[in-house]
């Protein structure tokens, strides 16, 4: 079977893929069981070489790589850049700190024992990863765990083989041996045999929390230790001593990124009835202002989604929503044009249990709710099943922090939008899934964490209790 990489943004064919066979499923795995052998037995310095070195790949081919993220899911250039680079800042952090990551750690126990922690490799892990963030989230899951010695399988989405490809040379060029890294080209459908089969130690998921069900399900009934980042509904907190300015500013950014298109992106706006009336007209006023466009153009603000189901799936949220009482402030229509494009959208007097309410909605739409006061707006903020990310507006920096605190989310940020950075964990709670990425708890994940007991002389014997 083929596989077509399909510009959103002009629906013209890009490329063409073969998928891959179960032989080629079974060659790929039996390499990177053959290599996980070898590979956790190299030094941590040659790891960390290597990865510094992929660094340097990633950034003399940034203008290429960003080119072929925009073209296959529609991501503007200028962001596509800025992902290139912050993958190399990813590299540059674990290669720097990996082994400081994974030293042993010696416990202080028996007095005639020596007692430590080590952290051990567990071979092949499957990354099952997303579209919207094609090469940040697949650098994410690689650069701390090949570092730890585990060796990488990835099922990229679909719809960007091109991007899936071309990580795998990233990691070729860097000198990383054959089978430490290697792309899976098959169907979803296909995803369980691979989960099940002996050779695979492990699996992370980022997706939404119907694909991390399923697959909970299958690594569960295999004891597979999995890592799933999910879906979120992040509310965007506003109180009445906000500074404005940079509120709006920000909240259009942290709506319209990646075209609307991120777990982490602020999807509902929550604001005091004390300053609702302002934020809402400079918010829409400011959401009009952003241009629509060819992702290629600089100077486009907001491209297409990434597929035409996507783009329809989108709308059928918004239209629910408005059917059951919510009101369009701007936008909510498809764009008459060629292309998957959704324009900025506004939604306010959203009712209780509508989509826009209830689920993620995965596009340049914002809905605005109106709450009376703080302990109201810290309600509705935990009134979802995600846990994603969370951030709160005011001028009153120990306000801010207790109530990050409250928040029901795995990141809450205080003036400013929620975002990832390698040197501190990152996940959800909730439906939003479970397990860490980044920083040092991300490198720990797929480790064996061991305890070891040297026993230093032949003492009485000490009774211990399980």
């Amino acid at each position: 079977m083929m596989i077509e990489s399909i510009n959103p943004a002009t629906d013209e064919v890009i490329d063409t893929f073969d998928e891959s066979s179960s032989e080629d499923r079974d060659e790929h795995l039996e390499r990177a069981a053959e290599t996980a052998t070898e590979w956790r037995e190299t030094s941590i310095e040659t790891r960390q070489r290597l990865l510094a070195r992929a660094a340097d790949v990633l950034r003399e081919n940034s203008g290429e790589y960003a080119r072929l993220m925009t073209r296959e899911m529609g991501k503007p250039i200028d962001q596509a850049r800025s992902e290139v680079e912050k993958c190399a800042w990813l590299c540059d952090y674990y290669a720097e700190h990996a082994a400081d990551h994974l030293q042993d750690e010696v416990v202080a126990g028996e007095a005639n024992a020596r007692t430590l922690v080590t952290y051990q490799p567990l071979g092949p892990i499957l990354a099952i990863m997303p579209w919207n963030f094609p090469f940040w989230q697949v650098f994410r899951f690689a650069a701390p765990n090949l570092t730890a010695g585990n060796v990488g399988l990835l099922k990229h989405a679909s719809n960007v083989p091109g991007c899936a490809r071309a990580i795998e040379d990233v990691f070729r060029e860097a000198g990383y041996p054959d089978g430490v890294f290697a792309t899976l080209l098959i169907g979803s459908d296909e995803i369980d045999a691979v989960i099940e089969d002996d050779r695979v130690a492990g699996v992370t998921l980022t997706g939404s929390d119907g694909a991390g069900r399923a697959v909970a399900e299958t690594a569960g009934s295999e004891l597979k230790k999995t890592v799933l980042e999910l879906g979120g509904s992040d509310p965007f907190v506003v109180l009445e001593d906000a500074p404005m300015d940079e509120t709006v500013e920000t909240a259009v950014r942290a709506r319209l990124i990646n075209n609307g298109q991120s777990c982490i992106a602020a999807k509902r706006f929550i604001v005091v009835d004390a300053v609702y009336d302002e934020f809402v007209d400079r918010f829409v006023e400011e959401m009009d202002a952003q241009t629509v466009g060819d992702p290629l153009d600089e100077d486009t603000d907001v491209g297409p989604q990434a597929r035409t189901d996507l783009l329809e799936q989108l709308h059928e949220q918004v239209a629910e929503t408005i059917d059951r009482g919510g009101e369009i402030r701007l936008g909510g229509e498809p764009m008459d044009r060629e292309g998957a494009f959704y324009p900025p959208t506004v939604i306010t007097d959203v009712p209780e249990n509508a989509p826009a309410d209830r689920e993620e909605l995965f596009g340049p739409v914002a809905t605005v709710f109106r709450v009376p006061d703080e302990a109201a707006a810290i309600e509705k903020a935990n009134d979802t099943r995600f846990g994603l990310g969370a951030s709160v507006w005011t001028d009153d920096l120990e306000r801010g922090e207790r109530i990050a605190r409250e928040f029901e989310s795995g990141l809450a940020f205080v003036n400013e939008l929620v975002k990832s950075d390698p040197r501190l964990p990152f996940g959800g709670v909730k439906d939003s899934g479970y397990g860490r990425e980044l920083a040092r708890e991300g490198i720990r994940e797929f480790v064996n964490t061991k305890t070891i007991w040297v026993q230093q002389d032949a003492g009485e014997e000490t009774e211990l209790v399980e």
